[in-house]
């Protein structure tokens, strides 16, 4: 007998999650929407954390990697197991609500055009806060989790933002894998960022959904400002702005982005951290020659034009400085209509 293939494939990409990791897995086995799988990725877990999870009804594959390899490639290795039609990337010190899994079934039913989707995130420590509600992007390259440190009720409404924040984002597979996933030598930080923006490069929307929700610690094994996030992100953030900006975009706005790199490492000189930040620019300008094959590759499937794209990101300086939202309406095109349900929705 052929076992039944899951809707949805959770995975969680782990390294010294400790409790959270227990928490976010237990939070999974009481799911309302039962028709998935999870894959861990164990990224050289030395915290027994991995080794003590109470599986119970969830199918659960754990996949052990002696190093830590990335969170890019920890995802990468986890979809070419994955057996669902949807992708869902879970942080492991993201907790979801019992009815999440539920919510992002009937949104995949209601937008049946869209292939990627973001799931609100609420703080952790304090529910009454947002952790997040949608990834922006600046055109100087910068990017930040919308609604970040906000009450949680000014969110109300689905909404059209850039791309999902990757602690609790979902995919359609076969789209993700013909993109060529996350890019890998990203290690970490940015390549959400980074496969967003090439969706978007691809003429898809992404939609956050205010119900779909999860409590998000954020940083829980990193710190939020050592020199391993300094580096990743400074680097990481070069790279993104070469590889997925139009060629028009890109040489209007390259003055202004490093002219933001500039100022961000005056800062450091006198609030610290300015070595490390000079490391990774270096790092990243060094490696061009390289990341120019890959916008080669990545311009050419280009489907919008540069002015589609460039209306996609947020150009207003207020909502990068204040870390607000800039979730737009969603088009009436792409809502539900009386033909275009999956065949899981008319079941």
């Amino acid at each position: 007998m052929v076992a039944k293939q899951p809707y949805f494939t959770v995975i969680i990409v782990t390294h010294n999650s400790g409790a959270y990791l227990h928490e976010c897995i237990n939070a999974l086995n009481q799911q309302t929407f039962k028709d998935f799988e999870v894959i861990i990725f164990d990224n050289g877990t030395e915290d027994g954390s991995v080794d003590s999870i109470s599986f119970n009804s969830l199918s659960i594959n754990i996949i052990k990697s002696t190093l830590n390899k990335g969170f890019a490639f920890g995802n990468n290795a986890a979809v070419k197991d994955a057996n669902g039609d949807w992708l869902i990337l879970l942080n492991a010190d993201a907790i979801p609500q019992l009815d999440w899994l539920q919510e992002i079934f009937e949104a995949i039913c209601r937008y049946p055009e869209i292939v990627i989707f973001g799931s609100t995130q609420i703080n952790y420590h304090n529910p009454e806060v947002l952790d997040g509600a949608g990834d922006h992007y600046h055109p100087f390259g910068l990017a930040w989790r919308g609604a970040k440190g906000y009450p949680a009720d000014s969110i109300s409404e689905d909404a059209i933002v850039m791309g999902p924040c990757a602690a609790a984002a979902i995919y359609k597979k076969d789209i993700f894998k013909k993109l060529g996933g996350m890019a890998e030598h990203f290690f970490c930080y940015y390549e959400d960022v980074d496969l967003a923006l090439r969706f978007r490069l691809e003429g898809h929307l992404c939609i956050q959904l205010v119900n779909a929700r999860v409590k998000h610690v954020g940083s829980a094994t990193l710190g939020r400002t050592s020199d391993f996030v300094r580096y990743y992100v400074g680097r990481n953030k070069v790279w993104t702005f070469f590889r997925c900006l139009p060629g028009a975009l890109l040489i209007l706005l390259l003055p202004g982005f490093f002219t933001v790199i500039l100022i961000r490492l005056c800062l450091a000189i006198g609030l610290g951290g300015s070595k490390i930040r000079l490391r990774a620019l270096w790092d990243a300008l060094y490696s061009l020659p390289e990341v120019w094959g890959e916008r080669r590759s990545i311009q050419s499937r280009r489907k919008i034009g540069v002015v589609q794209f460039g209306q996609s990101m947020t150009w207003s300086i207020g909502k990068l400085l204040m870390r607000s939202s800039d979730g737009r309406s969603i088009p009436k095109s792409v809502r539900i209509n009386s033909i275009g349900k999956s065949d899981a929705c008319n079941s």
